[in-house]
């Protein structure tokens, strides 16, 4: 069954108005934001009050999930320059955190892991002071490329299972078991670092099934955990089944962390870069 109707708990409004100083920065520097591109409900809470997750290796996915709204075209090759202005906008906003995530890239031979790394070294150089977090693709589980992520030195590498199983058909290309093999590389790589994932809730999931992911992802060796309401980008994309109450939200954080997690953000509006500061407190 497909729900449209959003109850009293989803009106957070988007006020573009309030966006011009971000919007300006990014526009000079040439930058992309995942805010802008999967049209984040957060973007205007986030984007004035400074706050943006970049978004590197171009706008274009090579991947066909049905639930996401960044474009699906051919991607362009990798901007080396971008590094550069990632950490010119790193300084200029002050950011004490950062998210940095990228669409997938599977035509590329490390799925863009070189250029993860450059970003971080970037932003290392310019913003010593600033933690780094990492929202990186599955880059087909290839460990090497891992590894050239993890030895860079970002505080937190996330990488979001974003459903359960059954309904993995929504995520094109993708595979449940690799994506948890994504989290247990990163921890044997680096036991010292500290993973992170995110799902999404409303797709059409039993409570059960979202309990079970919960439990892989502890197996996998991740820490922290974001859970929030999926919200359909537009009609042509996959529609939402439910509208998951606040009430449910917090039973699955108390179940997340007597499970172990040491961190979880579960709530209608929560992503996996919302609040991210808030991890590690």
């Amino acid at each position: 069954m497909t729900i449209t109707r959003r109850p009293p708990w989803l009106q957070k409004k988007v006020s573009p108005a309030l966006h011009g100083e971000m919007e300006r920065l990014l526009a000079g520097l040439n930058l992309n934001t995942v805010c802008r591109e999967a049209h984040c409900p957060n973007i205007t809470e986030c984007f004035a009050a400074g706050r943006a997750t970049f978004l590197i290796l171009g706008t274009a996915c090579t991947r066909r999930c049905s639930f996401c709204n960044v474009t699906k075209k051919q991607p362009l090759p990798p901007d080396h320059l971008e590094p550069v202005r990632i950490a010119r906008a790193v300084q200029l906003l002050g950011l004490a955190h950062v998210v940095i995530t990228s669409p997938t890239r599977d035509d590329l031979p490390d799925g863009g892991a070189a250029l993860y790394s450059a970003v971080v070294n970037g932003i290392h150089c310019a913003s010593s002071a600033t933690a780094i977090e990492l929202l990186i693709p599955d880059f087909l589980g290839r460990r090497v490329s891992l590894e050239k992520v993890v030895a860079s030195g970002p505080a937190i590498i996330g990488h979001n299972v974003e459903t359960v199983p059954r309904l993995y058909a929504i995520r094109s290309g993708a595979d449940y078991g690799r994506s948890l093999e994504v989290l247990r590389m990163i921890a044997e790589i680096d036991p010292s670092l500290l993973t992170k994932s995110g799902i999404m809730v409303g797709l059409g999931e039993k409570e059960g099934e979202v309990v079970a992911v919960l439990e892989d992802l502890r197996r996998a060796g991740c820490s922290y955990l974001s859970i929030g309401q999926y919200l359909a980008p537009s009609r042509a994309h996959y529609p939402v089944h439910e509208y998951v109450p606040p009430e449910t939200f917090d039973r699955y954080r108390e179940r997340a962390l007597s499970l172990g997690f040491l961190h979880v953000e579960s709530g209608p509006y929560v992503r996996s870069s919302y609040l991210a500061e808030r991890y590690g407190k």
